[in-house]
């Protein structure tokens, strides 16, 4: 079984959302093992690569969940709205083709996801 584990910060930014909002994005990011040990994860999410580590990004409506698959948990690093995304990505003048690649090697998002990363408590 796998456990979702939010940081502070996605956890905050998923509080502040509607709770019909809240429960499509859960329903959208329902992870089972066998999607993780089968590698369905890769062909249901989108993947951001950096070095050797992976972010997916589950896109529900006009949201976006960035997580990391780490043994039985389900990491959740942001919730983000897709404007927030694409505001971001023009204040970075990264455009927005080709979002996971551009993602991926972008110094700003990846610092956005730090952030996230480093208010993860595990419980």
């Amino acid at each position: 079984m796998l456990q979702i584990v939010f940081n502070e910060i996605s956890a905050s930014e998923l509080s502040r959302l509607p709770t019909p909002v809240q429960f499509t994005l859960l329903e959208a990011l329902n992870i089972q093992p066998e999607d993780v040990d089968q590698n369905r994860i890769e062909q249901r999410f989108g993947v951001i690569l950096r070095g050797a580590g992976k972010l997916y990004r589950c896109r529900a409506g006009d949201y976006r969940i960035y997580f990391a698959v780490e043994d039985s948990h389900v990491n959740v690093h942001r919730v983000l709205h897709g404007n927030t995304l694409k505001d971001f990505l023009f204040r970075s003048n990264l455009g927005s083709a080709g979002e996971d690649e551009v993602l991926g090697e972008s110094k700003s998002f990846w610092k956005l996801i730090e952030e996230g990363e480093r208010t993860l408590k595990m419980v």
